[in-house]
C-alpha cells in the first residue's frame, strides 16, 4: 500500500482510547445498545458544539476546506452529540486528522462505550466508498500505538504514522455497518 503526502502531514498524534468494539453504542452500565447515526457537521450547523466541552478545536476544523467533520449521535436523538471525526480525502486513502469522544464519554463514569471504534469504522466505510479499498492513516501518539495495533488492526507505517488496511477496515465495517457492501 502507498500513501502519499505522509511526510507533509501536520498532527501531533491522535490520542483516541477504544474502550471496547460495540455493534452499535453500549451504554456503560445497563449494556443497553442503541443504533447511531453519522452526519457531516457543518458551518451552519456547528452551534451544536460548545468550545467547554470539547478538548479540541472543532469550530476551527469545520472553517478547514480541506476536511470534513462527522458527528455521531443516536438515531433518537440527534441533538446530543456523542463524538466527532475530522477526515480528509488525500485521493488515495482517508486521512484522520481528529477523533474526540464527547466529554461525558470519557473516562471511568463514561456514559457509552463503542464511540471511538464507531467513528474509525465510519472513516474506513468512507474509504470504501471513494474507492480506496478501506485504507485509512493516521499519526498516532507514541503511546498509544500498541493500543491500535491491538484494538484496530492498525500497522506501523514508519514514525508514529498508522493504516488500517482492507482486511481490518472490513472487520470494524462489518462490525457496526451490518448491511454494508464493498
Amino acid at each position: 500500500m502507498y500513501l502519499r503526502n505522509v511526510k507533509n502531514l501536520q498532527n501531533k498524534g491522535l490520542d483516541f482510547v477504544v474502550d471496547k468494539l460495540t455493534n452499535s453504542i453500549e451504554n456503560a452500565v445497563t449494556n443497553e445498545v442503541f443504533d447511531t447515526e453519522i452526519r457531516r457537521l457543518t458551518i451552519e450547523n456547528s452551534k451544536q458544539i460548545k468550545k467547554s466541552d470539547w478538548i479540541f478545536d472543532w469550530h476551527k476544523e469545520l472553517k478547514d476546506t480541506t476536511k470534513e467533520v462527522y458527528k455521531l449521535t443516536t438515531v433518537n436523538n440527534n441533538d446530543v452529540i456523542q463524538g466527532l471525526l475530522s477526515i480528509e480525502d488525500k485521493q488515495d486513502h482517508v486521512f484522520m486528522h481528529l477523533i474526540e469522544s464527547s466529554k461525558f464519554n470519557k473516562g471511568k463514569s463514561k456514559i457509552y462505550l463503542g464511540v471511538a471504534g464507531n467513528l474509525v469504522a465510519f472513516a474506513c466505510k468512507m474509504s470504501f466508498e471513494l474507492k480506496y479499498d478501506g485504507v485509512v492513516s493516521f499519526i498516532a501518539k507514541s503511546k498509544l500505538i500498541k493500543h491500535y495495533e491491538q484494538t484496530l488492526g492498525a500497522k506501523l507505517f514508519g514514525g508514529n504514522r498508522m493504516f488500517i488496511d482492507t482486511k481490518e477496515a472490513l472487520i470494524l465495517i462489518y462490525k457496526y455497518f451490518k448491511n454494508f457492501k464493498p
